[in-house]
């Protein structure tokens, strides 16, 4: 693993843990302003969207947790970083909990490495509707 794998996977974690904990200012550096999320439902949030969502309580995490190891594949000044992970969140009108894959696209900008795009898949659960 490189420095710049230990960077990814530090920063990461460190944005995982800023939106269980609703720390915008943390989420804001490590979200790039045209991040864009697309849910394991198939919506599509901006990053205004997404943290405005954690800011007034209607997307809250329990848990989300990397639960293998966080791999990172680089290109100079862009990175791909894809892990499975446990999420555990409310919504307006709902909740998950569960194991899903989940991908990242993050580049090298003015404001350092962020995440400019995320996607998560569920992993089906034997037994699980």
């Amino acid at each position: 693993m490189t420095d710049a794998d230990t960077d990814l996977e530090r920063l990461e974690r460190a944005r995982l843990q800023a939106l269980v904990d609703g720390d915008l200012e943390v989420a804001r550096t490590l979200h790039a302003d045209d991040y864009e999320l697309v849910t394991p439902g198939g919506q599509a949030l901006t990053k205004t969207g997404y943290l405005e969502g954690i800011a007034t309580g209607r997307l809250r995490y329990r848990r989300f947790e990397p639960v293998g190891p966080v791999r990172a594949r680089m290109h100079g000044e862009t990175a791909v970083v894809r892990y499975r992970v446990h999420i555990d969140i409310d919504w307006e009108g709902g909740h998950d909990d569960g194991e899903f894959w989940h991908t990242d696209y993050w580049e090298l900008r003015d404001e350092g490495w962020q995440a400019v795009w995320s996607q998560a898949t569920r992993i089906p659960q034997p037994g699980r509707d």
